[in-house]
């Protein structure tokens, strides 16, 4: 299995986090420090992304691969049933990791996969556009990113509010897209799939979809009837689909109060039910 390049700080619960498609463990830095304060984080680069070498041509990364990629890389740590959480791609790798091992609970941001069958054209069409230029225009869009119009442009599909990303963050973005060497073959695996429940998930299961959120249209790629049964569906206002930066304070809150209440359950010997954990919607 391909060994995976991953930021660990912290101490407490151990807590995994899984980025997007096309981004890198560094999507999750404006989160980091704030969790890494309660909890053992490891923020993780998926195979082909980031500092993570791609698995084997002959192996189709589709989800459920790099959620068995993510559990042997999790028992080389020694980590039983770590909590997740994970953003689009990876919210669906995380919900196949659910089915496959034990975990304390799952956190997911604008999660891939709930759509009907295969994902909208829609998608497929803005995903490869933003590679393209991603890849063909590093270096400019690298150094438009100083200016605040050109991040509102360049990441206002994924951004809900990219105005307040940094000019670093940015150009972090842009160029883990344009190198992510594993970016077409997962691509291509997740085209005629979608995820579905089939497996059950025992961990707490809470959602959260940017208000706004412009690349998993509601009608489209939010089909919560797919999630594990008794999934808790918040909103985080403000935000997109990459909503770290967007509203760093309100993520760290949703991941943190979320995994507080699981382990405030088991501490009173109570079974904590999937759906009614103690987290308003996030404004």
């Amino acid at each position: 299995m391909t060994a995976l390049a991953y930021t660990r700080r912290g101490a407490g619960p151990p807590l995994v986090l899984i980025h997007a498609l096309g981004s890198a463990r560094q999507a999750w830095d404006p989160v980091l420090d704030a969790l890494a304060g309660r909890f053992d984080v490891i923020a993780v680069d998926l195979p082909g992304f980031g500092g993570s070498e791609p698995l084997p041509a002959e192996v189709e990364p589709r989800p459920a691969v790099l959620a068995a990629g993510v559990g042997a890389f999790l028992d080389e740590l020694g980590i039983a049933a770590p909590h997740v959480a994970g953003n689009s791609l990876g919210g669906w790798v995380a919900l196949e990791l659910a089915g496959l091992r034990p975990v304390a609970s799952l956190t997911l941001l604008g999660p891939a996969g709930l759509w009907r069958d295969r994902p909208p054209l829609y998608n497929r069409v803005s995903l490869r556009a933003t590679r393209w230029l991603a890849s063909h225009g590093t270096s400019l869009l690298s150094w438009l990113m100083r200016y605040r119009l050109a991040r509102i442009v360049v990441l206002g599909q994924t951004h809900g509010r990219p105005s307040r990303v940094s000019a670093e963050y940015a150009r972090m973005a842009i160029e883990a897209m344009a190198r992510s060497s594993g970016f077409r073959a997962t691509m291509k695996a997740t085209e005629g799939r979608c995820y579905r429940s089939s497996t059950p998930v025992a961990a707490p299961v809470t959602v959260a979809f940017g208000s706004r959120d412009l690349l998993l249209l509601p009608w489209q790629s939010r089909h919560v009837d797919q999630l594990p049964p008794g999934a808790r569906v918040v909103t985080l206002r403000g935000c997109g689909h990459i909503p770290m930066a967007d509203d760093p304070a309100a993520v760290a809150t949703l991941v943190s109060e979320h995994l507080g209440a699981v382990h405030l359950a088991e501490g009173v010997g109570q079974q904590l039910e999937p759906g009614t954990v103690g987290i308003p919607e996030i404004d």
